[in-house]
């Protein structure tokens, strides 16, 4: 391995890259690991409703679903060790500890969510949140924060108030802002009539909720869009130009879902755009086909374009970046470790473009030496220098991984019926 780093590492220095900052800035990046892969974001409340409301919907029942929170951090334990690099946690409110109680969402505290703060100290994790919009009774009919039903509305609205309380409780606990992201699933199958009276309702909506401000030491707000999604074909109230002007008029962050977009779409070039006028902006790494079905995370071109832009722009902004997928049909420690590896080794090849020299050639005009150059990284020997990155972060190399994968799917996995 030493020798084969070694190559990697003259070779990257003949085009002007030093791979030992690129492990270093690596290093320093922090990846939100999300907790719903390890149960197909079925959750451990029990109040309210199987995966029925919102558009949710994880397809397959490949055995060994984590069944209670033992199991469920059990598992993200198995997965982190197949994970190089510093990493966090991303809760849904949905998993509270709740111990066997009825608790409904409009009444979550922070106590339930103690066992979790002092889980992810052990760990050395921080944790981010969201509040759970959606496999709920006041659901079911598509809207919830837009609803013009009173009842139903002020239910979310007291949800997501007490999510952003319990964030802050964890920002507070772990020395650092958990971020909260908020996602509805509100919308219509058919062409509404009221486009602009829902979407009035939402501003008042999340009006009401960020009428308790928090220190950004403690929380940070995000506001995730969405092109489309089951039941809500044609019409989103919470699309991106609505959160985006919202954001800019209210001074919160925007979550770019790289599966909520038009499939023709390149997310990474709305990176450089919103950086222009915000400092913080959130990520979730997802894989759409066809529609927002949200597949496994693997190393495909839009990935490839969003950590290059990131990178590029990372002087002086605050990025947060999640993974968000869910995937039932096949090993869930397996689909962690293949999506997280390919996240940082996405963000390993960006680190290692030999930036200043690209942009040198556009600026002279040479626009097909800048072509040359970067087809030239494709083959560069990327794999060589990620497994140098695991090696020193101790865990499995790329040709190893999956045979603990599959250790664990014998001996753990397997017994849980």
């Amino acid at each position: 391995m030493a020798d084969r780093y070694t190559d990697a590492k003259t070779r990257y220095a003949e085009i002007g890259v030093d791979t030992e900052a690129a492990l270093k800035r690596l290093a320093d990046f922090s990846l939100s690991l999300h907790c719903w892969q390890a149960d197909d974001v079925g959750g451990f409340e029990s109040a309210g409703g199987e995966l029925s409301g919102g558009g949710i919907q994880a397809t397959g029942n490949y055995p060994g679903k984590a069944r209670n929170l033992s199991e469920l951090r059990a598992d993200i334990e198995t997965a982190m060790k197949l994970i190089p690099g510093k990493k966090r946690l991303n809760l849904h409110a949905s998993y509270g500890d709740f111990g066997g109680r009825a608790v409904d969402r409009d009444s979550i505290e922070p106590e339930y969510f103690s066992s979790w703060v002092s889980w992810a100290k052990e760990q050395g994790l921080q944790l981010d949140f969201n509040c759970t919009m959606f496999s709920h009774r006041l659901a079911d009919d598509g809207f919830t924060l837009s609803s013009k039903d009173k009842g139903i509305r002020d239910f979310w609205i007291a949800h997501v108030q007490r999510c952003r309380e319990i964030s802050a409780y964890m920002g507070r606990e772990q020395g650092s802002p958990a971020v909260h992201n908020i996602w509805i699933p509100d919308g219509m199958k058919d062409y509404p009539a009221d486009r602009f009276g829902y979407r009035g309702i939402l501003t008042r909506s999340l009006d009401r909720i960020f009428e308790t401000g928090y220190p950004e030491s403690e929380v940070l707000d995000a506001l995730e869009s969405k092109l489309f999604g089951i039941g809500s074909e044609a019409f989103v109230v919470g699309s991106h130009d609505f959160y985006l002007a919202y954001a800019m008029s209210r001074d919160k962050m925007i979550c770019l879902d790289m599966g909520h977009f038009h499939p023709t779409e390149l997310v990474a070039d709305k990176v450089s755009a919103i950086l222009q006028f915000k400092d913080t902006l959130l990520l979730h790494v997802s894989r759409p086909m066809r529609w927002d079905s949200d597949h496994i995370v693997v190393l495909n071109d839009d990935l490839y374009f969003m950590a290059h832009e990131v990178a590029r722009a990372a002087a002086g902004k605050s990025i947060y970046v999640g993974l968000d997928f869910f995937d039932a049909s096949v090993n869930r420690i397996g689909a962690y470790a293949v999506g997280a590896r390919s996240a940082l080794k996405a963000w390993l090849a960006a680190y290692l473009e030999p930036a200043e020299e690209l942009v040198r050639l556009e600026e002279a005009g040479n626009f097909i030496g800048r072509m040359a150059l970067s087809e030239r990284l494709k083959t560069m020997p990327l794999g060589d220098v990620w497994d140098r990155f695991c090696e020193m972060n101790d865990v499995p190399l790329e040709a190893d991984y999956m045979k603990q994968v599959a250790d664990y799917e014998r001996d753990v996995l397997s017994r849980r019926g």
